[in-house]
């Protein structure tokens, strides 16, 4: 029986994974999550990536917390992604010269108009409905 434990033992490859405490940790997480990218998933090394891909989005969630973009930088950045214009979102939110306001930060965005943007341009509520 002992035969037939270390036999199944020795078929698996040892990852030598563990929680990123450091810096240095995360440099070296890193640096071996780059050697191993193009993993083939169902492999040791796939298992791998998928494992230190999770520690490493761990430790950025905790230490390089990104905080939520402006509403009105948001609304901007995602007409230019989406190629409009004011006039585009003049349809929506009234008038051409309302869509100006907002965007020049002359007036506040009203849940109405949150609505809207969100279901018009993506942007998540949580982004719109952020203090400006």
């Amino acid at each position: 029986m002992l035969n037939m434990t270390k036999y199944k033992l020795q078929k698996f490859k040892i990852m030598n994974i563990k929680p990123i405490k450091t810096e240095k940790d995360y440099d070296e997480a890193l640096a071996r999550l780059e050697i191993i990218f193009d993993a083939k998933p169902g492999t040791p090394e796939g298992d791998e990536l998928e494992l230190l891909s999770i520690i490493i989005e761990n430790y950025e969630d905790e230490h390089y917390q990104i905080d939520l973009p402006d509403p009105i930088e948001a609304v901007k950045i995602r007409m230019e992604e989406m190629g409009l214009k004011q006039k585009d979102l003049a349809e929506a939110l009234g008038f051409k010269t309302r869509v100006s306001e907002i965007l020049n930060r002359k007036r506040k965005l009203t849940l109405a108009m949150i609505r809207k943007l969100h279901e018009i341009l993506g942007i998540p509520i949580d982004v719109l409905v952020k203090e400006y």
